[in-house]
């Protein structure tokens, strides 16, 4: 189970195309309401949750993803429940994936971070407490798992299904959304 943690102002496209990624590879994916049954991502959009964080079975799930967003990754951060959740997952070996600014001010204000490679948002990089910044769509560093932002969410998506699913399934996810096409 991946659970993809949804609160207002979220940034769509990082929440939304890993989802799809990771269930175009029959991975089970639920989203779940932090602040909400439905809840408007930073452009407006508004989502429909799959279930409340308080329904979230932490020791069923295999990953945690963090989208970005203004003011979503803050909103995030701010509630117990969610560093509660990371924390646990992050101990007991799951993957943590953090996307945008998300790995700035939740994984490295948790200090999840010290002595990883990492990526986030350009010029975020000072809140990534210890890390190792990387300037790249998407960083793999055990069971954490940080992307750039918008332009690195398919990268991000493509990552997930790899660690969950294998790489050969994440070639074929990428050749079926035509992402990597040679120009």
């Amino acid at each position: 189970m991946v659970y993809v943690l949804l609160a207002e102002g979220f940034e769509e496209t990082e929440a939304i195309a890993p989802a799809d990624l990771l269930r175009r590879a029959g991975v089970e994916v639920r989203l779940v309401g932090v602040t909400g049954a439905v809840v408007s991502g930073s452009h407006g959009i508004a989502v429909q949750t799959d279930l409340p964080i308080g329904q979230a079975d932490w020791d069923a799930a295999e990953m945690v993803v963090l989208p970005g967003g203004m003011p979503g990754t803050k909103n995030l951060y701010a509630d117990v429940r969610v560093t509660d959740a990371v924390r646990k997952c992050y101990e007991d070996g799951k993957y943590v994936a953090a996307i945008c600014a998300a790995p700035s001010i939740i994984l490295g204000g948790m200090g999840l971070l010290r002595g990883r490679k990492a990526t986030c948002y350009p010029g975020m990089e000072g809140g990534m407490d210890g890390a190792i910044p990387l300037q790249r769509n998407c960083v793999v560093d055990g069971h954490i798992i940080t992307a750039c932002g918008v332009g690195g969410a398919l990268d991000f998506g493509c990552a997930l299904v790899s660690a969950l699913c294998g790489e050969e399934k994440a070639r074929r996810i990428a050749a079926d959304v035509v992402h990597h096409v040679a120009r």
